[in-house]
């Protein structure tokens, strides 16, 4: 008995030590592949890579959150390619800083100047244009610097800057940021420090928020304004001139800057927003709810001048 036992044994080991060395005069890939391969994938198909796991960090701004516009392209694209996405949403320029440290995959921002500044100095490739929407110069429904009154926004900011009321501005090197400094500037005002001129620093929903408690002007762009109108008090304005134009662009964060960047992930992204799938999004949102669309689809056409 005892004899049966250990020669039952010793067959036993052997069967296991064939077992496992067995592969070694078979196909290689196909032991390599055993731990999470076929077996594994036909008992949980839930474990399966998706057609192209990972996560995407994609840095964008304020305006394409707080307008809605990112809860319906962020899904269609993890939907469309497998990738996850992480949202780090703020102003462009907190965003291209991002970029400059590597911190993030791919962009989508509108601060043209701080873009082309970004690509220059090769943190930043393959920079496309997108999509469009306007800012626009908002206000309190007594309007009292008398800005619709006026026949263009550098008008309504000298209107603005004489009677002293109230403006609120981000304050935080945003896209709508620096736009609205660059109004000043071309009209021949420095808001900096006056007693009517206040900054937030935060994003352009909050911004409105606040103009709107405290019956005050603020730039915002258009899709946000649309988005959250029900609950301001807030007119349009000033509106409609060439200077308002708001642009987008899609750029990728170059790898030989930083290798640990995700470049497929980034480059599916710019190929998605500025792809049919995307474009009908972008121009379809808005419609159904405002009666008129947030964005422009823009990709494919020339750069606006």
């Amino acid at each position: 008995m005892e004899l049966n036992r250990c020669l039952s044994l010793i067959a036993l080991m052997a069967f296991v030590f064939a077992a496992a060395c067995g592969g070694d005069d078979g196909d290689e890939t196909a032991r390599v592949g055993t731990p999470q391969g076929s077996i594994a994938a036909e008992s949980s198909p839930g474990t399966q890579p998706t057609r192209a796991s990972g996560e995407l960090l994609l840095a964008s701004t304020t305006t394409t959150q707080d307008s809605g516009l990112l809860d319906e392209l962020i899904p269609a694209f993890e939907e469309a390619t497998g990738y996850s996405v992480k949202l780090i949403a703020g102003g462009s320029g907190q965003a291209i800083e991002n970029a400059r440290r590597g911190d993030v995959d791919v962009l989508l921002v509108h601060s043209p100047a701080a873009e082309q500044k970004l690509v220059a100095d090769g943190f930043g490739i393959e920079r496309a244009l997108v999509m469009h929407n306007d800012f626009i110069l908002v206000g309190p429904e007594s309007d009292p610097a008398g800005v619709k009154a006026t026949a263009n926004v550098n008008a309504a900011l000298t209107s603005i800057a004489s009677t002293t009321a109230r403006f609120v501005s981000r304050g935080d090197d945003s896209g709508t940021h620096v736009k609205e400094l660059a109004l000043w500037t071309a009209a021949g005002i420095d808001p900096a420090g006056q007693g009517w001129y206040e900054e937030t620093g935060q994003g352009q929903g909050a911004t409105l928020q606040v103009a709107s408690q405290k019956a005050a002007y603020a730039l915002t762009d258009r899709g946000t304004l649309l988005a959250q109108a029900e609950n301001l008090d807030l007119d349009i304005v000033s509106e409609g001139t060439p200077e308002l134009l708001n642009v987008y662009h899609v750029i990728v964060v170059n790898p030989e800057r930083h290798p640990g960047v995700n470049i497929d992930g980034a480059r599916a992204w710019a190929e998605f927003v500025t792809g049919a799938e995307g474009q009908r999004i972008i121009a379809e949102f808005g419609v159904e709810m405002y009666g008129e669309p947030l964005f422009f689809p823009d990709a494919g056409k020339p750069e606006p001048a």
